[in-house]
Formats: C-alpha cells, structure tokens, sequence
C-alpha cells in the first residue's frame, strides 16, 4: 500500500479537472495595463484561435483526396456516353444509307428503270432512233467570255479592269 502523497512547499495541490459541456470561446482576451510602478496595466487583447483545427484540416484533405479520386472516372464516364451517343447517330444514319440502298437494288429490278438509266447516262438510244449530243462550249472560246463575265478566269478579270481603267472616261456633256 502507498501513502497518498502529500503536495510540496511552495506547490498548490492539484485540483481535479471540471468537465463542462460547454465550448470554450474563440477568442481570449487577457489584460494589460502600462505600468504604474513597475506593474503592468492591463488592457484587454483579442487573441484570435484559428478556425481550421487539425481535426477539420484531416477532413478537408480527405473530401479533397475523394474528390480528386472521383474525378477521373466521372470524366471517363462523360466521355463514354458522349461516344456512345456518337456512334448511335452514325448508326441511325447508316441505317438510312442501307434503307436506300436497298431501294435502289428493287428499282435496279425493274427492266423499264435499267433502260431509262441508260438511256440518261450512257446515251443508249433504241435501233432507228437518232442520238444528239449538245456539247457546252469551252471556257474563253466565246468572244464576249475573254477577260470579261463571271465564266473568265480570275486573271482575264483582273487584267480586263486594269485594260479598263486605262481607257479615259468619255466627256460629260
């Protein structure tokens, strides 16, 4: 067994701690005063305590660890359905390339639409028919087309002005 212990000279005795619910406050203030025969006058001081304890900076740093690990597969995500969502237009269209192509396979069966074609595209003509072929003229062969109208090259435009801006203008009357 142990003797309780007896406080020192000169030390107070330990009081115990009272539990209170209640928070301490943020700010502190303690006293100063100017001295009056070499005391200090006490005033009070606002002591600020930082809002960010150590408890709510862990916590900052794990909400910010799951955010950043959140973001790369939300990004993958967005991606993805931006892709799928592309390659179902395509897919729609197609499809509609194929509905017409098979259109034009069940026209191609027709003997009377085979003939028209190769009549407008090959120029085919029936025995005892008689075949002509219109030709457009070549650029710049036509005496009103040289360096002048919208057919003429560029260069015969721009020549055409200059030849044009040389000429003097006729007398106002």
């Amino acid at each position: 067994m142990s003797t309780p212990r007896r406080p020192s000279a000169g030390r107070r005795p330990a009081r115990p701690a009272a539990r209170t619910t209640t928070r301490t406050p943020s700010v502190r203030t303690t006293t100063r005063t100017p001295s009056v025969a070499g005391r200090p006058k006490r005033e009070p001081v606002a002591v600020r305590r930082s809002p960010l304890t150590p408890r709510a900076a862990v916590l900052a740093l794990v909400a910010a660890g799951l955010l950043a690990s959140a973001a790369l597969p939300m990004r993958e995500y967005v991606n993805q359905r931006s892709e799928i969502a592309a390659l179902e237009a395509s897919q729609s269209v197609q499809r509609g390339r194929v509905a017409e192509l098979e259109a034009e396979k069940q026209r191609l069966k027709d003997p009377a639409y085979v003939a028209a074609e190769a009549r407008r595209r090959l120029h085919f003509v029936l025995p005892g028919e008689t075949a002509y072929v219109v030709l457009a003229p070549e650029p710049g062969t036509l005496v009103e087309e040289k360096g002048k109208g919208p057919e003429a090259p560029w260069y015969s435009q721009v020549w055409g002005s200059v030849e044009q801006a040389d000429r003097p203008a006729p007398p106002k009357r």
